[in-house]
């Protein structure tokens, strides 16, 4: 398969999955890519070193974990001795099959991995009629910029020992990607309705006031842990509920602009969970508190500075609760 194909089916796949809905990089995604690597051949097969080109399918099984199986033809792979009346070095045909697992780190644009497998190596034998194939692990690293939620560049090395004989060589080269078909995360569960009591017979309406707490945490960039200055305020949105346990709230998680739509999505809601588990923690039931991620479309500042960005990578919460006036 020539390069220019294996693109070819990389384009034609990106527009049969324009109408599907897309969330990259998540369970259930899959990725195609077409690449071209360097081959530096082991110095015991008197080649000199050439190049691998070809595609791969890969399956996302869980957020991180990619399972990938792919096919390479070599290029310009020629032997150091020279045959022939013409005194010509003999081109070389293969072919390159392998099957691995990659683990991506971190989440967002950039994302780094590292490869392990096994791979099926063909190669020509000069002057012979058969094939030299051997069994070779694959072992690899590089790192992948997501462009956006479907395609992304990558570059990477890896190398490859053969058991048959025990040869060690290396390849090093780039790759242009699709993603698509991921699941979406379901939707939060909304909090059930609270249960009215019956109506006690009339007496005197009291004069009522409301009292209502707001409740602000920001959040360091890129992360969803809470930071120790704001467990006091959690503690006493958590006192003020369970002094009226009539009352519930949504707690609602934010950030700034940077990064894809997607990953800030996934991202506020991890923050709204976070401050909700907190609640819970302080003895809130459970029922009483909901949570819900608004990405960065609600933005209080301006996303052009620090000071604007960390105003906007926040949860927010508030309660009211009418208190009899003595």
């Amino acid at each position: 398969m020539k390069l220019k194909n294996t693109v070819g089916l990389v384009v034609g796949a990106a527009l049969a999955a324009s109408t599907m809905p897309v969330m990259a990089q998540t369970a259930g995604s899959v990725e195609v890519e077409a690449f071209a690597k360097r081959y530096f051949t082991d110095s015991f097969r008197d080649l000199n070193d050439g190049a691998l080109v070809g595609g791969a399918i890969g399956y996302y099984l869980t957020d991180d974990v990619l399972l990938n199986v792919g096919l390479g033809t070599y290029r310009n792979l020629r032997t150091e001795e020279r045959f022939g009346a013409d005194n010509k070095r003999e081109d070389i045909d293969g072919r390159l099959s392998h099957v691995e697992a990659v683990y991506h780190f971190g989440e967002g644009n950039f994302r780094p991995y590292v490869s392990g497998g096994l791979a099926h190596q063909e190669l020509d034998q000069v002057g012979k009629s058969n094939r030299d194939r051997t069994t070779m692990a694959l072992a690899g690293f590089g790192v992948k910029n997501y462009l956006n939620e479907n395609f992304f560049l990558k570059a990477g090395v890896d190398v490859a020992y053969g058991f048959d004989h025990s040869n060690t060589e290396w390849m090093a080269g780039v790759g242009l990607g699709l993603n698509f078909g991921g699941k979406a995360a379901p939707a939060a569960e909304p909090a059930p309705a609270p249960v009215v009591a019956p109506a006690p017979a009339p007496q005197p309406e009291p004069q009522m006031q409301a009292v209502r707490v707001e409740l602000d945490v920001k959040f360091d960039f890129d992360r969803d842990s809470i930071r120790p200055e704001f467990r006091q305020d959690i503690q006493s949105l958590a006192e003020f509920m369970k002094t009226y346990p009539s009352v519930t709230t949504t707690v609602e998680g934010h950030t700034d602009s940077v990064g894809s739509d997607v990953y800030n999505q996934r991202l506020s809601e991890r923050r709204a969970n976070a401050v909700r588990q907190a609640l819970i923690a302080e003895g809130v039931d459970a029922s009483r508190v909901s949570a819900v991620g608004h990405g960065e479309a609600r933005p209080i500042a301006d996303n052009a500075t620090d000071a604007g960005r960390a105003m906007n990578r926040r949860v927010e919460a508030e309660v009211e609760a009418k208190v009899q006036v003595r």
